[in-house]
């Protein structure tokens, strides 16, 4: 029996060993083996890897990709005008040997210490822009700039930097004020510059209505007198031929036309009656 109890310990103990001498890694670990407190390897791949009891331990660290999002930061531009930036950031372990020995592989320590190397990059580079050439600028170009700018920096921590994201840029709202108004005194310029040139425009155009309706005026008159002349010449040739065709009848048709409108006015005339008028009232022998 006591022989038993001795196996089973013993097997108890290989089996415990075992299980001590073995650990995993997975795809999203990083993995730092120490002996004795000092770190002997840390480029596991993932899987199943050996270990000794008592000597080695493991430290495990999350290998995916974190996000630090920092508070919105006041930054100066080239023209010293403050602006509020609100941004984001990607990374994860590189070197995880690294990560180790300067923030002690703690996720909130590390966010400290690269909130300090983005917003220096940030310092940097916003002071070499305005405010107009910040909002116009691609942010894909600043990304890009910022990204390049603080990986050498955050690679001493171990760290690498995957993305860089600025979400807006804001004006404090004393500057917003500020360029609020500007921009109001630049939009009321532009509308009366504009404003000018349509009454410049429409008077061109009804200075040019009017020297057409002049000149329209002034053809129409001549042509309606030259018609007119036109038309007695051709009523007085009409009646040059009428008169020679029978100037009696034609002296006598013109007597009563004349005997019509005289007589058909009220007005009193006073005549001679033996008067050519009379002519032919008087009896024809």
């Amino acid at each position: 029996m006591m022989n038993q109890n001795k196996i089973l310990v013993g097997l108890a103990g290989i089996v415990l060993v075992s299980f001590m001498s073995v650990f995993s890694v997975s795809q999203t670990e990083k993995v730092i083996k120490f002996r004795l407190g000092e770190i002997v390897k840390n480029d596991y791949e993932p899987g199943l890897h050996f270990k000794i009891p008592f000597i080695n331990n493991v430290k495990k660290f999350d290998g995916r990709i974190q996000t630090m999002d920092a508070k919105p930061e006041r930054f100066l531009t080239a023209e010293k005008k403050n602006v509020i930036v609100d941004s984001f950031v990607k990374w994860r372990i590189g070197n995880v040997s690294a990560f180790y020995t300067t923030v002690a592989g703690d996720i909130d320590q590390a966010n400290l210490r690269l909130d300090q190397i983005i917003k220096d990059a940030f310092r940097s580079e916003f002071s070499k822009r305005n405010i107009k050439q910040l909002i116009s600028t691609d942010r894909s170009a600043i990304r890009e700039i910022l990204t390049n700018n603080s990986k050498a920096v955050a690679a001493e921590l171990g760290m690498e930097i995957v993305d860089v994201q600025v979400m807006r840029i804001d004006l404090p709202p004393e500057v917003s004020s500020s360029v609020f108004r500007r921009m109001e005194a630049e939009r009321e310029r532009v509308a009366r510059e504009f404003r000018s040139q349509g009454a410049e425009a429409a008077e061109r155009i009804r200075a040019d209505a009017d020297r057409q309706r002049v000149v329209t005026l002034a053809n129409s008159f001549r042509d309606a007198e030259k018609l007119r002349g036109e038309g007695d010449a051709a009523s007085a040739e009409i009646y040059a031929n009428a008169f020679g065709a029978d100037t009696e009848f034609f002296t006598f048709y013109r007597s009563l036309n004349a005997y019509k409108k005289s007589f058909s006015s009220s007005s009193m005339m006073v005549l001679d009656p033996n008067s050519d008028f009379f002519k032919y009232f008087k009896s024809q022998k």
